[in-house]
C-alpha cells in the first residue's frame, strides 16, 4: 500500500497566513508523509471511517485513520476491533482485568456505548493518526 515514496511539493508563491518562519530560507525539498506518519509499513493500513460514533474523539465520518497492527494496545488506546465479524473504532479501557470498548458520543451529555471485550471480539490494530477532512 505504501510502496511509493511520493514527495509532497512545496507550493511556490503561497499566501502567508501569519509571520514568516525564520527557517523559510533553509527548507529545500518535499515532505515525505510516509516518514512522518508511518512507523512500520508492513503492519500499517489506512482505513476510511464511516459513521460518527467517535466524533467526540475527533474521528468523523469520511476521515481516514492510520492503523498499526504491530502496536500493542493499552488502556485509553483508540483501536479497530472486530466485534461479531464487524470492524469498529472504539476507545479501549482496561480495569481490574476486564477490557471494554466505548464510543465517544458526538454530543456532550449523550451516553457512550460500552461493549465488553470477549467471545467474538478482538483488537485488530491501534489507531495512530486521524486524517481529518475540513
Amino acid at each position: 500500500m505504501f510502496g511509493m515514496d511520493l514527495p509532497v511539493p512545496r507550493p511556490q508563491g503561497a499566501e502567508p497566513t501569519g509571520f514568516a518562519s525564520p527557517a523559510r530560507d533553509y527548507f529545500d525539498g518535499g515532505i515525505d508523509l510516509n516518514r512522518h506518519l508511518i512507523r512500520d509499513r508492513t503492519s500499517t493500513f489506512i482505513m476510511r471511517v464511516s459513521g460518527d460514533s467517535m466524533a467526540g474523539a475527533g474521528i468523523c465520518d469520511g476521515d481516514e485513520i492510520i492503523v498499526d497492527r504491530a502496536v500493542a494496545p493499552r488502556d485509553g488506546s483508540v483501536v479497530v476491533a472486530v466485534v461479531e465479524g464487524e470492524l469498529l473504532i472504539r476507545r479501549m479501557s482496561m480495569h481490574d482485568g476486564a477490557t471494554s470498548l466505548s464510543t465517544h458520543p458526538a454530543h456532550a451529555g449523550s451516553p457512550a456505548e460500552v461493549l465488553a471485550v470477549g467471545g467474538e471480539a478482538a483488537v485488530w490494530g491501534v489507531v495512530t493518526r486521524c486524517l481529518h477532512h475540513v
